[in-house]
């Protein structure tokens, strides 16, 4: 019996033990995803027999003599080439990155209307990391039926704003690739047609079983003969040199710390041998056949420990100088001490101190898209790697300078990328697809899985903070003192950056004439840390939104006025740990007074929609109360962020805008499209944006640090803005007038009143040897500030610890809104993702160092059910740094939001949480503590 797939029966037949997922991608159905390989993310859904199953877990025979539907197929002979439910995705734009999305539309296909009516229960198995899920719930149910609390004017998608069809600064446009996403024709990193696969090889790793051992000997040749093994490196086929996978424009803000493949393994998962083989079965074969001799070595596991005298040495070997580690031998890869005025004098002056020791947790990005590359060796010798990565130019250079190649002799483009975070501003995979293909000059790919992905790639750095602080009876912020400690993991990548980028705006928002801080970035024998949203910042900002609230709860003020009082104000200096401030950060517009109104109003009328809905009382085991949260970003990286961008008049009148940036849900490739149209007068549907691809452009540091928009964003607008003046002077020269009697409109240039087609335009110029044709660079400096708000409602059950959101709003001063409704949903999924890490994500790592957290059932990211519907606000405000008045809006969503529940919780409850997560087991065991649990619920308990 064949399975007949989207109406045809198949030519092949499923091998034993394969499951569905993959036996659909072999026959070109490369829409069906994996996400976790464990029936858990719902990335992988297709239809058997009209029923949804994720076919990660539904072996491929059981489907033989059954009709299989993908999301090619799912339209069928629908009019218009699209299913009701691919439509509805595409006009509510229900994606971002959109690597869930084929999963998302083939679940929802089969909903009927009592479904769609409970779908905190029905999208259960079905996860999306990038949208917080409103978009989600709006396409499949469409959004009239979830009327939003924000109201007119606030600034929201489909509030005012002007009519799309212009595709212009701040319009609704739809992403260029949406129709590609919802049919599944988005072509991701693997999403490579068969056709183009031929000689492939796949890459499989053994990983330290130890958390720190010196490698002995590896036996080769039982992994050798197994069949189809073709090759298995070892640290002597790796280059010595050393380098970081962590990725900036500075390769110098990171430690060389790391080789591609090592004879001393400081983690549990750290690669040890690599082996390649014909299929992957074989290759995961291949690895179990390795036999290593490891001699181990004395291990730390927690940064308090290692900097401890005596303490065991992760990189005690390595010099200092040369490494660019601050100090080996105290297991410090980075520190800062730094004291603005005397905090002892603050202290003196204070009426009221707060002393606590907060602490936050590892938390894993959960790309869907795990990290993955192929690399090949072209005819010419040229080494061509496309990999899941934010910073594909970066990505060429580290392999470069670790294969010493020329960068000509290397091409790295990547795909439509399915999540980052940060998690991919990293070198993971592309170093050993590489090396395997200069060695072999065959195709190697390398695909991580989920467990991978939790024990052997990045985390979020963990921080232990020891904040004192004082305030005057007056609302004055007298002193702000702070002890961190981070702890970095194995290896150094991105500690440095990620304390200083933490201890800088976290303080600088406040003024405050005494601040104390002493930091340092911490090794340990653990799954090494790496960059994740916010950079440091949202664990910095934890600790000091929560003190805020205690200062003005002990001198007796309301805490937004306490803010008010402390927080800058335009003109004032932004001081950290500086005597001066940033000399190119600049208030480029400030808008953190209008953010603090629009919440405070917000939390008003929700308290009022409450009591007249009479649900303000739920009860005697119920406790109500509210709180907020501020936070402060830099719109761009310091010491530099480049871009470079190419547009060009197609023949057929329409242009082509070449951008380096990567595009992983964020946005930029209609941002780009969007600038592009308004600087040259015409609709963004006629800019065709090519991007993420190393032969395209000169250089672009890559999309990470919110730059997607104010670096990459200026470069593209400064090519579109010359484009302009190139076409107006040129259709003067051919009509022998003035340039400005020359006006750009639409698909014409209009010359005195007649209209000239801009493809006869382009035909002109081809003939006369003219190339109507501009670059932008941008050198991402002088540097804004962007602003949050957020506020929370929050009702805490005294006996069981149950929280529930009763309201959920932030505000952001996002300059100029180039996209409102792709800017509310990279502010709803930053929220989301920070509510999981709030309440329940946490990697945990063991008493040995190791993961035991490495699955998505056993680490909770938030689902449907788990997040509210916010109301988000833009402040009005108009940036003179940004392009056409934006700002950057990536990162910071997710900055304020721990505190922000932290404090809503406390001011319920009178109970500080310091400790993250504050899951339900800690709020209930914290109210028991305090006294307020019931004694019925205590005693049955």
């Amino acid at each position: 019996m064949a399975i007949e797939i989207n109406g045809t029966a198949s030519v092949a037949a499923p091998r034993p033990g394969q499951c569905l997922r993959t036996f659909l991608r072999e026959q070109g159905n490369l829409g069906v995803k994996k996400g976790c390989d464990g029936g858990d993310c719902g990335a992988c859904t297709v239809h058997v027999d009209g029923t949804p199953v994720h076919s990660c877990i539904y072996p491929a025979v059981r489907a033989e003599g059954r009709a299989v539907t993908t999301i090619e197929g799912l339209a069928g002979t629908a009019e218009g080439g699209l299913h009701p439910v691919q439509q509805q995705f595409l006009e509510r734009q229900g994606f971002q990155c959109g690597f869930c999305t084929a999963g998302m539309v083939m679940t929802a296909a089969t909903f009927d209307d009592a479904q769609k009516d409970n779908l905190p229960r029905n999208l259960k198995g079905n996860l999306c990391r990038c949208t917080g899920y409103r978009a989600i719930a709006d396409a499949v149910c469409g959004d009239a039926g979830h009327p939003d609390p924000s109201g007119p004017g606030s600034g929201i998608a489909g509030e005012g704003q002007p009519d799309p069809e212009s595709g212009r600064l701040g319009d609704d446009v739809p992403a260029p690739a949406s129709r590609a996403v919802v049919t599944g024709a988005a072509r991701y990193t693997l999403d490579v047609p068969s056709e183009q696969q031929q000689g492939l090889l796949h890459l499989k790793i053994l990983r330290s079983p130890h958390a720190h051992a010196r490698v002995l000997s590896i036996a080769k040749d039982a992994a050798l003969r197994v069949p189809g093994v073709v090759a298995v490196l070892t640290s002597e086929d790796a280059p010595e040199q050393l380098f970081s996978t962590a990725q900036h424009e500075l390769f110098t803000d990171d430690p060389d710390d790391t080789r591609v493949l090592d004879d001393v393994v400081r983690f549990i998962g750290q690669r040890v041998a690599a082996v390649v083989a014909e299929s992957v079965a074989a290759a995961e074969a291949g690895v179990r056949a390795l036999q290593v001799e490891y001699a181990e070595l004395p291990a730390v596991f927690s940064p308090q420990e290692a900097l401890l005298p005596g303490a065991p040495l992760v990189h005690g070997e390595k010099d200092a100088l040369k490494a660019r580690i601050s100090c080996p031998e105290r297991n410090v890869v980075a520190e800062l001490h730094s004291e603005l005025g005397s905090v002892a004098d603050g202290f003196a002056a204070a009426d009221f101190i707060h002393e606590q020791t907060y602490q936050t947790q590892r938390v894993q990005h959960v790309a869907l898209e795990t990290h993955a590359a192929i690399a090949t060796v072209d005819d010419d010798g040229r080494l061509q790697v496309r990999t899941s990565s934010q910073v594909p130019f970066l990505v060429r250079r580290t392999l470069c300078r670790v294969f010493g190649l020329e960068e000509d002799r290397v091409h790295v483009v990547a795909g439509r990328v399915g999540g980052g975070f940060g998690g991919k501003q990293e070198v993971l995979t592309e170093d050993l697809v590489a090396l395997a293909a200069l060695k072999l000059k065959r195709p190697v790919q390398l695909e991580l899985t989920r467990t991978e992905q939790f024990t052997a790639t990045t985390t979020r750095h963990p921080f232990t903070i020891k904040l004192k602080a004082g305030a005057a009876r007056d609302g004055r912020l007298t002193a702000l003192q702070l002890d961190v400690v981070t702890n970095t993991g194995a290896y150094g990548n991105h500690g440095p950056g990620v304390m200083f980028h933490g201890c800088g705006e976290s303080l600088a928002v406040y003024k405050c004439a005494n601040k104390k801080v002493d930091a340092q970035s911490v090794y340990t024998n653990t799954v090494p840390a790496g960059a994740f949203r916010g950079y440091g910042l949202s664990q910095m900002i934890f600790a000091i939104e929560s003190a805020m609230d205690e200062l003005a709860a002990g001198i007796g003020m309301d805490p937004l006025e306490f803010r008010r009082r402390n927080m800058v104000r335009e003109g004032d200096h932004m001081l950290s740990t500086q005597p001066q401030p940033e000399e190119d950060v600049h208030y480029g517009s400030y808008g953190l007074d209008q953010c603090l109104d629009l919440v405070r109003d917000a939390l008003d009328r929700g308290s009022e929609r409450y009591r007249q809905a009479g649900l303000e009382d739920l009860g005697p085991d119920w406790m109500v109360g509210e709180g907020a949260a501020l936070s402060m970003i830099d719109t761009v990286p310091p010491r530099g962020h480049f871009a470079h961008a190419r547009l060009r008049l197609l023949p057929d009148g329409t242009y082509q805008a070449d951008v380096g940036t990567a595009e992983f849900g964020n946005g930029t490739t209609t941002v780009h499209a969007q600038l592009a149209a308004t600087a040259l007068s015409t609709q963004a549907s006629r800019v065709a944006v090519r991007q993420s691809d190393t032969d395209l452009v000169e250089h672009d540091t890559g999309a990470f640090g919110s730059a997607g928009t104010v670096v990459a964003g200026k470069a593209t607008l400064e090519a579109a803005e010359e484009l302009a003046l190139r076409i107006r002077a040129f259709a003067a020269g051919i009509r022998q007038t003035q340039a400005s009697a020359c006006v750009l409109d639409g698909d014409a240039v209009v010359v005195d009143g007649s209209r000239v087609a801009l493809s006869e335009l382009a035909q002109a110029a081809t003939e006369a040897g003219v190339d109507l044709a501009a670059e932008g660079r941008w050198g991402g400096t002088p540097r804004s500030v962007a602003f949050n708000v957020h506020g929370f409602r929050v009702a805490v059950n005294r006996g069981t610890g149950e929280l529930k959101i009763l309201q959920s709003v932030q505000a952001a001063d996002a300059g100029v809104v180039v996209n409102p409704r792709q800017c509310r949903g990279q502010i709803e999924g930053g929220i989301a993702q920070a509510i999981g890490a709030t309440l329940y994500e946490e990697v945990v790592v063991n008493d040995d160092g190791k993961v035991t957290t490495d699955i998505l059932r056993q680490y909770h990211i938030p689902t449907f059910a788990d997040v509210p519907r916010s109301e988000v606000y833009f402040a009005a405000t108009n940036d003179t740094l940004g392009p056409l008045g934006a700002k950057s809006m990536s990162e910071s969503p997710f900055n304020p939001v721990a505190p922000a529940l932290a404090n809503a919780i406390r001011n319920a409850t009178g109970v500080r949480f310091a400790q993250l997560p504050i899951a339900r087991d800690r709020i209930y065991l914290g109210l028991k503590e305090a006294g307020l649990v019931p004694a019925e619920a205590g005693a049955v308990r």
